[in-house]
C-alpha cells in the first residue's frame, strides 16, 4: 500500500466515526431544540457561540490547524442551529393584539420558525400557554418611556407560569394613514395610551386629537378600515405593511432610545445553569415594622445586587401589595439558596419567577 493510499484509508475510517459522531451531535441538537421549545428560548445566542468556539480553539494544540478548527465548528454550528429552526417550525407563540403588533413584532424577533398566534389581551395571551393552546406567550413587561405594564405583572403574581427570558426591543413609532392623507388632512390619531404618550410632544405640535385603542395594530386596522384621510395611527411598519397604510412620518415617538422590555413565558422552568447570572422574583412581606426593609437587606447581605423593584396592589386586601423584584448574581448557588431561605421567613409569599443567563437587546 502507496503512502498515498495509507493516507486515503485513514480518511475514510476517519469519515465513518465523524458520521457517527455527527448523527449523536444532532441527537443532541435535537433534545435542545425540544427543550427551547418547552421553555421557550430562543435558538441564536451569538455571544455564547463565540464564547463557546474560543474556548474550544484555545484548548487546540496544533497552531497551524488553529483557524481551520474555528472554522469547522462554526460550520457545526451553523448546520445545528438551521435543524434546530426546522424544528421549531411548528412552535406556537402567543402574543397580544391583532397581526402587525409589536408584540408580534417582538415575538417573530424572538423566535423567527414560529407560528405567531394573536389573542384579544394580555389575560387570554397568558391563559393560552396555560392552557396548552400555545408553547410560550411574549408580554411586555415595561417601555422606557412610559413605565411598567401593571396588568402583566399582576398575571405574573397569580399565575402559573415562569419566564425564562427577557428581551429588550427598540420600538420605532410612526405616523400611518390612507392613501391620500398627509399632515394637512389629518386631525385625529387613534393608538394605545403607551404609544400616544411617547409620541405627546408630536400630537401636540401638529394639535391632534388622541383617541386610545386597544393596541397599535388595532387601531392601525381601523384606520384601514375606515378608508378616511383625516385620521390616522401610530404604529409598527409592519402594521402599515399588513394593512395597507403608508408611513406619513416615521420615528415620531419622543425619546430616541425608546425600548420595550419583552419576557417570554412558559409552563416550565428553565433548568438552573451556573451561568444564570439575572433573576426575577415576587415576593409579599408580613405584616410587621420594617419588613420590607429587612427583605431588602437580606438580598444586599448574601451579595446580589437588585436592580429593580416595584410594587403592586394584591387586590386582596386594602393596602396590602406584592413586590416585583429583578437582581443581578446566581440565584441558583448556596448564596441563592440561603437568601431564599432568610426571605422565606420574612415574606409571607414567595415566588421565583425564573433564572437566566442575561437579558438580550434585540
Amino acid at each position: 500500500m502507496t503512502e498515498l493510499e495509507k493516507a486515503r484509508q485513514i480518511i475514510n475510517e476517519t469519515d465513518k466515526e465523524m458520521a457517527k459522531l455527527f448523527a449523536k451531535r444532532m441527537a443532541a441538537a435535537k433534545e435542545v431544540a425540544e427543550y427551547k421549545r418547552l421553555h421557550g428560548l430562543q435558538v441564536l445566542d451569538p455571544q455564547r457561540e463565540k464564547e463557546v468556539i474560543d474556548r474550544n480553539v484555545s484548548e487546540f494544540e496544533n497552531e497551524e490547524l488553529k483557524s481551520y478548527y474555528s472554522t469547522f465548528l462554526t460550520s457545526n454550528m451553523e448546520i445545528s442551529k438551521a435543524y434546530q429552526h426546522r424544528l421549531l417550525e411548528g412552535m406556537r407563540v402567543a402574543f397580544s393584539g391583532v397581526k402587525g403588533a409589536f408584540a408580534e413584532v417582538a415575538s417573530k424577533r424572538i423566535f423567527p420558525d414560529a407560528v405567531t398566534v394573536a389573542f384579544a389581551d394580555f389575560k387570554e395571551t397568558y391563559n393560552a400557554v396555560v392552557d396548552g393552546v400555545c408553547d410560550c406567550a411574549v408580554l411586555p413587561l415595561e417601555n422606557s418611556f412610559n413605565g411598567d405594564v401593571g396588568t402583566v405583572l399582576d398575571l405574573a403574581f397569580f399565575g402559573p407560569l415562569h419566564i425564562n427570558g427577557i428581551y429588550d426591543i427598540g420600538i420605532t413609532q410612526n405616523l400611518l394613514a390612507n392613501e391620500g392623507a398627509d399632515l394637512n388632512t389629518i386631525k385625529q390619531v387613534i393608538s394605545h395610551p403607551q404609544a400616544l404618550g411617547q409620541c405627546a410632544e408630536f400630537i401636540k405640535k401638529y394639535n391632534l386629537e388622541a383617541v386610545e385603542s386597544i393596541n397599535t395594530a388595532v387601531a392601525s386596522k381601523q384606520v384601514a378600515e375606515s378608508k378616511r384621510t383625516d385620521i390616522a395611527s401610530i404604529g409598527s411598519e409592519e402594521a402599515a405593511l399588513e394593512y395597507g397604510l403608508k408611513i406619513i412620518k416615521s420615528h415620531i415617538n419622543e425619546s430616541g432610545t425608546n425600548t420595550t422590555r419583552f419576557a417570554v413565558f412558559s409552563r416550565t422552568k428553565k433548568q438552573a445553569s451556573a451561568d444564570d447570572k439575572h433573576f426575577v422574583m415576587l415576593f409579599t412581606v408580613n405584616n410587621e415594622a420594617g419588613a420590607l426593609g429587612k427583605a431588602i437587606s437580606i438580598i444586599g447581605d448574601n451579595g446580589f445586587n437588585l436592580k429593580a423593584l416595584k410594587s403592586r396592589p394584591t387586590k386582596e386586601l386594602v393596602w396590602s401589595y406584592y413586590f416585583y423584584a429583578e437582581g443581578e448574581g446566581n440565584i441558583n448557588s448556596e448564596k441563592g439558596e440561603k437568601m431564599l431561605k432568610e426571605l422565606a421567613l420574612k415574606c409571607s409569599e414567595l415566588k421565583v419567577l425564573g433564572s437566566f443567563e442575561k437579558e438580550i437587546m434585540l
